[in-house]
């Protein structure tokens, strides 16, 4: 759906009938709240946090509307004591889906590893268990995450290699031509427009009207955008 499109159906929705109460709203505004109303919309539907209670890859509604986000990305593995940590991460990280690679040591090179994503907290009861400690064996191990680095944890039992990153992205930020990006505070040059299939970009028609009439105290607007919105995820 084009720029123009949903800039004509946010203010449909905030105007009352042939008139131009709201008309006010400036387009910076309306690109502002849309980009919000994405990022908001996507943690809703990633986390099951919707009024259906389901959350990514829960039903193929969920796969359908939400691949798009998925990517993959080439993590770049420095050896350290007891793991490999990442020596990069995607700028564009919205949120954890899975991570593969490959384990070697010097006699063989093993199938990919079965690796599960674990609190930092736990990590020395992880190393000590026998059950739960890394395996080049069993090809299974853990990885934790912080300050952006993935660390996937060795016991320095074996090598990794081919290690990627399957992540969702952030949203990509609309932007309108000619308008004040309220971001960087540039003016835009070019349209950029929603990723996301017409479908979901009307219910995020729906959650930009229900943030811009929040920001305005439009009660009636805000509860009837709501409903919208969910009750058609």
């Amino acid at each position: 759906m084009d720029n123009l499109t949903i800039k004509l159906k946010i203010k449909q929705r905030l105007n009352k009938l042939a008139s131009d109460d709201y008309d006010n709203i400036q387009d910076w505004q309306i690109v502002e709240a849309f980009n919000k109303g994405s990022v908001e919309w996507s943690r809703r539907q990633l986390h099951g946090t919707n009024l259906k209670q389901t959350g990514d890859e829960q039903t193929k509604r969920r796969i359908d509307d939400l691949q798009i986000l998925l990517r993959e990305f080439d993590l770049n593995m420095v050896k350290k004591d007891l793991y490999y940590g990442s020596a990069n991460f995607p700028t564009d990280y919205f949120e954890y889906k899975r991570v593969s690679f490959k384990g070697k040591t010097d006699c063989c090179e093993s199938n990919k590893f079965v690796v599960y994503l674990v609190e930092e907290a736990n990590i020395d009861l992880y190393l000590k268990d026998p059950n739960l400690k890394p395996s080049f064996e069993w090809g299974e191990t853990f990885l934790t995450m912080s300050n952006n680095e993935v660390k996937i944890y060795t016991n320095n039992e074996f090598d990794i290699v081919n290690a990627k990153l399957s992540y969702y992205k952030q949203p990509t930020r609309i932007e309108f031509q000619g308008v004040t990006n309220p971001y960087t505070g540039l003016v835009s040059t070019v349209d950029v427009e929603s990723e996301f299939k017409d479908d979901i970009v009307e219910l995020l028609i729906d959650e930009s009207v229900k943030i811009l009439a929040g920001d305005i105290e439009y009660i009636s607007s805000v509860q009837i955008a709501d409903k919208s919105v969910e009750g058609n995820n």
